[in-house]
């Protein structure tokens, strides 16, 4: 009878514990690009996260920074730290796409992306080393429009600046990914960019090989990819790999 009961409260404690969770082991420390903010703290809220640009990330890890998962919104950094042999074998886990978005008021007036060359507007970027930077680069030259950067008035260091700058009206508009406008849905508006122009916006996730805590983390990565950090990613506008 003690032995059955034993039995029963064991897996109530089992049943009860969150997912993923590791009995009596620390957090797993893990860096990830300020776009993920919203999807990995709801797929997994146990974790201890630092959120930023992913080239200030990377810095940070070359520079010996004690971490257990790399996240990148761009092969860049996961592949260049690979070659150090800094992280695992990095691995593809979403996409995204890129949109311009304005304040809800909309002072400038801007219904098209090609506005931006025929208004004159305040535009907020992210800093060329930051991938949504980049890719903004890269936006513009397909459409032709590379000379609006003259009117950028502040190259910012993660995508989330851009998008406080614009969502607090201190821009007209900025280049930002789809998947930061639900979380601001109530103070920016979008404009589509055409889907010729997108530029192939890839995340990557590594394991870092000073990692202590190796077999957590490639655990931790592989439900990222798996069906309910898939689904997390989705829920949060990211698309599948």
């Amino acid at each position: 009878m003690v032995k059955r009961l034993v039995l029963a409260a064991v897996l109530v404690c089992l049943l009860a514990a969150p997912a993923g969770a590791r009995e009596g082991a620390p957090r797993l420390t893990i860096f990830a690009a300020a776009s993920l903010t919203e999807a990995f703290q709801r797929f997994d809220s146990a974790e201890a996260y630092s959120f930023a640009g992913s080239n200030t990330l990377a810095a940070q890890i070359k520079q010996g920074a004690r971490v257990d998962v790399f996240a990148s919104a761009s092969p860049q950094y996961t592949q260049d730290l690979f070659r150090a042999g800094l992280v695992e074998k990095p691995v593809t886990f979403a996409t995204n796409r890129l949109v311009l978005i304005v304040p809800k008021s909309n002072p400038a007036g801007l219904t098209s992306v090609y506005d931006l060359a025929r208004k004159n507007v305040k535009l907020v970027v992210a800093a060329p080393a930051v991938p949504v930077g980049a890719y903004t680069r890269t936006v513009l030259r397909k459409l032709g429009l590379s000379s609006v950067l003259a009117k950028v008035v502040s190259q910012e260091s993660d995508v989330k600046s851009v998008v406080g700058k614009v969502a607090l009206g201190q821009a007209d508009a900025g280049f930002v990914y789809v998947t930061d406008v639900k979380p601001v849905a109530g103070d920016v508006a979008s404009i589509r960019i055409p889907a010729w122009a997108q530029p192939r916006v890839r995340y990557e996730i590594a394991v870092v090989r000073s990692s202590s805590q190796k077999a957590a983390a490639r655990t931790w990565t592989t439900r990222v990819r798996g069906k309910t950090g898939q689904a997390a990613l989705v829920r949060a506008g990211f698309g599948k790999p």
